[in-house]
């Protein structure tokens, strides 16, 4: 899935929540407020528009910090679907 797809998911999730949109992938997640039931519905999301579930060891995740981590993560996870 191409990364611009992936932002726009968290970004509809972002303003679903009444948060801003993300526009910098260098902010850290904490920064943006994107929080781990936003990383959850994103992945969710994300799965219900390729028709699969993703498949990733939770280890990678520990590794997340930034937007570029998010974006990063679900690239790697959806290539080749």
């Amino acid at each position: 899935m191409e990364r611009t797809e992936i932002l726009n998911i968290m970004n509809m999730i972002m303003t679903k929540k009444g948060r801003s949109e993300i526009t910098d992938e260098s902010q850290s997640t904490r920064e943006v407020n994107f929080r781990s039931l936003d990383f959850s519905e994103t992945a969710l999301r994300i799965e219900f528009k390729i028709g699969t579930e993703l498949s990733f060891e939770a280890a990678s995740m520990r590794k997340i910090e930034t937007v570029k981590d998010v974006l990063d993560f679900f690239e790697e996870a959806t290539k080749g679907v």
